[in-house]
C-alpha cells in the first residue's frame, strides 16, 4: 500500500471518489471531475489517495491548510477507507501523510472532528496523539 498526493484528476480518481464518498456519508454526492480538479488546484487543500498492491484506490483524506491570526493551522477532512480494505493500516497511513505535510508547511496544529459512534476512527486518532478538546462545535447549515 502506498499513499500519494493527487496532483491530476484522472477518470480513475473520479471513479474512486464515486465508490468511496458514499461509504463516508450516503447523503453526500461524490464530487465531479471539475470539483476534484478545484480541490487539487487549491493551495488550501492537499488531497491524498491510498492504493493497494494492485494499484486500486482504497482510501482518501484531505488536508486543509489556512492562516488565521492565531497562526497557520491544518485540518484533516473526509478520511475514508474502502470497507473491503479496513483494518489494514490504511487510515493510519493516510493520517500520517497528512500530518507529515502539515508539519512540512509549519502548521501549529492539526484539528479534526469525528462522530462519537465511529469507535475505530476515534481509537486511531487517539493512537496518533490527537487529544479530545473540550469545546462546542457549532454548524450553521446554508
Amino acid at each position: 500500500m502506498n499513499v500519494t498526493e493527487v496532483t491530476e484528476v484522472t477518470d480513475d480518481v473520479v471513479r474512486a471518489f464515486e465508490r468511496l464518498i458514499p461509504q463516508l456519508n450516503v447523503s453526500i454526492a461524490p464530487p465531479s471531475k471539475e470539483e476534484l480538479a478545484e480541490i487539487v488546484r487549491s493551495p488550501a487543500t492537499i488531497l491524498f489517495m491510498a492504493h493497494d498492491a494492485q494499484s486500486k484506490s482504497v482510501g482518501t483524506v484531505t488536508l486543509v491548510v489556512f492562516r488565521i491570526p492565531a497562526g497557520f493551522r491544518a485540518r484533516i477532512e473526509d478520511l475514508v477507507v474502502d470497507a473491503d480494505a479496513r483494518r489494514k493500516g490504511i487510515g493510519e497511513a493516510l493520517c500520517r501523510a497528512a500530518i507529515r505535510q502539515a508539519k512540512e508547511m509549519d502548521a501549529t496544529a492539526v484539528d479534526l472532528t469525528s462522530h462519537p459512534a465511529r469507535d475505530a476512527a476515534n481509537r486511531l486518532y487517539a493512537r496518533l496523539g490527537f487529544m479530545k478538546r473540550e469545546t462546542n462545535v457549532f454548524q450553521l447549515a446554508l
